[in-house]
């Protein structure tokens, strides 16, 4: 809601509503290049035309800092809401989606473009309340980037302007009030096991393919070749993943002979290999069985 907006961030916002021309929300991610803009509508980042990352700056989270930077906190926990609470399964694919986003715009060392919005409702009650919905949302003129990345603290800042700045922890202190972040959790008594590691994997894999509708049948105890079958509506195979997860302590892997014999049968095989397995923030890559020797954390010999 606006009053929950910084002042010197509202005048910006009402600035550019006031003069520039006037458009609905899906309009706006629309012009600036997302394809089918009406039904991604609710979603909080997209791809756009020429691999250019789009992303929601919510308004009432953006934080300024002594020197006049904005900044805000990225949470990486995409489980629970904004000031707590647990997510929809609809809710963390659409966050999971978003810090997709944000990762690969920080590992390609691209900016990301911002819409600045305003929401109807109190900013905690975004995912909770039905009634939430965009108040104002414009282009904002000036470049975003993923200033930092910390998956321990589950954290991740994003910065408005030139590269090479970061806030203070008294910024960053007030900014984690104000956006509902939660202080980091204590370290863990020790490394998780490899059963542990692997079974995140499987479980990120599962409700990252469940999210888009699909169907995922968890054979890994059958010596198949391969870890979920991934199916369509109607029952047909469309997928069959290897899973490997990957975590510190745990960056490397093989491949069963059961799992070569099964890559060399070719499609529907695919090696899929989560890192961060476990962590706040794990990320999935899926590689086709010509690509499997160039896999990072590969151990060329048989498990």
């Amino acid at each position: 809601m606006d009053k929950e907006v910084d002042p010197d961030v509202l005048a910006v916002i009402n600035e550019k509503r006031l003069t520039g021309e006037k458009r609905t929300p899906v309009d706006i991610i629309a012009r600036m290049g997302v394809p089918d803009a009406r039904q991604k509508a609710s979603d909080h980042a997209w791809l756009a035309t020429g691999d250019k990352v789009i992303t929601t700056i919510w308004a009432e989270l953006v934080s300024v800092a002594a020197d006049g930077r904005w900044f805000c906190l990225e949470s990486l926990d995409a489980e629970h809401r904004i000031g707590g609470g647990d997510r929809s399964a609809t809710q963390v694919q659409r966050a999971t989606n978003r810090l997709d986003l944000l990762k690969r715009s920080l590992n390609a060392g691209q900016g990301v473009r911002a819409v600045l919005q305003t929401n109807r409702v109190p900013i905690r009650e975004l995912e909770t309340d039905r009634s939430a919905k965009v108040s104002i949302r414009v282009p904002d003129d000036q470049e975003w980037h993923v200033a930092s990345w910390d998956a321990d603290l589950k954290m991740a800042v994003l910065a408005r302007g030139p590269r090479g700045w970061l806030p203070t922890d008294d910024d960053v202190q007030a900014a984690r009030a104000r956006g509902g972040i939660p202080a980091p959790p204590p370290p863990a008594s020790g490394p998780a096991s490899l059963e542990e590691v692997q079974a995140a994997a499987m479980d990120h894999l599962t409700r990252h393919f469940s999210g888009y509708g699909y169907k995922t049948e968890n054979v890994s105890g059958q010596a198949l070749g391969y870890d979920i079958e991934v199916s369509d509506k109607k029952g047909a195979s469309l997928l069959k993943l290897a899973v490997k997860g990957t975590a510190p302590g745990f960056a490397g892997f093989r491949l069963s002979a059961e799992e070569r014999a099964c890559a060399k049968r070719g499609d529907p095989w695919r090696l899929a290999v989560v890192t961060d397995a476990g962590g706040p923030a794990p990320q999935h890559k899926i590689y086709k069985p010509a690509e499997i020797d160039q896999v990072p954390g590969l151990d060329p010999s048989d498990g």
